[in-house]
């Protein structure tokens, strides 16, 4: 007990406290359990954070700004001054309606059908069938015949879009095409009178624009330009020219990739002008994937709506190609045709048999 009680004594005493603890944090045998212990409790920490599984969300994150869009400001148009293009402006609603856009849809078209057309009841039933179904708002409009050419003059009705200043924003192209994707994305650009992309296709003009795709800013102001420049115009002069001649170097230009392809990109052996780059391998599936709109243009092969002879499009048609380990790629030739038998096929089921 004597000894216990000294013992205690010299622990509790403040003179031994000093030199018991150097002694012992000097002993190597004390420092190396104190470093083992260290590691081990750090090791288990990092592998106990390393396992733990990441807090995953209950449903997928959609950040939804729908609600802060006025989309009623906004509309895409269309033109049409005969059947057969009445046609393609309604399939061309019925693809924004089945892809759900959200902007208004125009119709502008002739407040006066030529008197002796024989298809005035097949008028009257796809205008109602725009208005009622595809919730199309119907203008008739005088068209603008500025060319004697019976093909081209009545493009010119298309820039009437200008004058639609009920709406902030007008989004108008070309009806004998294919819409895969919603594009209201271009509604909500930062403003600028004209948006138009690239012809990439024209090998003589680096910068010429196409007008088969234009997203523009109505204005009386706009609208006057348009219509003086269409009263001095060249009798040579089409729509896209003219476009050209007032906007070129004053509007915004839009990615023809993914905005603009053209149906003869897949018939092409050259592909760096849509590609934008001499490196970049050519991908007919990836190329289809990411387009938003397709036009169609294979000159001489006709329009889709026309009927084509078999060897016509047996020459027309896009090559396969060879791959790099000798197979046989036609994935191009397949997208090609099947892009003619889709439109053929939605064009009689919603348009009739006979337009």
């Amino acid at each position: 007990m004597q000894l216990y009680s000294q013992l205690g004594n010299n622990i509790c005493s403040s003179s031994w406290k000093p030199r018991f603890a150097s002694r012992v944090l000097l002993r190597p045998r004390f420092v190396r359990d104190i470093l083992i212990i260290f590691f081990v409790v750090a090791a288990c920490q990092l592998l106990w954070v390393y396992l733990l599984p990441l807090p995953q969300p209950s449903a997928p994150v959609v950040i939804d700004n729908s609600q802060e869009v006025e989309w009623s400001r906004f509309a895409y148009a269309q033109y049409a001054t005969d059947p057969v293009y009445l046609c393609n402006s309604l399939m061309i609603f019925e693809t924004l309606q089945r892809l759900q856009t959200k902007p208004d849809r125009i119709l502008m078209y002739p407040n006066r059908w030529p008197a002796n057309t024989t298809k005035r009841k097949a008028i009257e039933r796809m205008l109602a069938k725009a208005r009622d179904e595809y919730n199309v708002k119907l203008k008739p409009i005088s068209p603008l015949q500025a060319s004697p050419d019976v093909t081209w003059g009545d493009s010119f009705t298309k820039l009437l879009a200008f004058n639609l200043t009920e709406y902030e924003r007008i989004l108008i192209f070309d009806s004998d095409s294919t819409i895969l994707q919603s594009m209201d994305e271009l509604f909500l650009l930062p403003s600028a009178p004209v948006a138009m992309p690239r012809a990439y296709w024209l090998q003589s003009e680096d910068n010429f624009l196409t007008s088969g795709l234009v997203v523009l800013e109505p204005s009386e102001f706009q609208f006057s330009r348009i219509i003086n420049a269409i009263s001095e115009k060249d009798l040579k002069e089409y729509d896209m020219e003219l476009m050209n001649r007032l906007y070129q170097n004053h509007c915004l230009i839009l990615p023809h990739r993914p905005y603009f392809l053209i149906s003869g990109e897949f018939r092409g052996d050259n592909h760096s002008r849509y590609l934008g780059s001499d490196n970049e391998v050519w991908d007919p599936q990836k190329v289809f994937a990411e387009a938003k709109i397709i036009h169609f243009s294979d000159w001489p092969y006709p329009k889709p709506w026309r009927k084509a002879s078999k060897t016509n499009t047996d020459r027309r048609m896009p090559n396969c190609s060879i791959g790099l380990t000798g197979e046989e790629d036609c994935r191009g030739r397949d997208i090609w045709l099947s892009l003619y038998e889709d439109f053929r096929e939605r064009r009689k089921n919603i348009c009739g048999p006979r337009i």
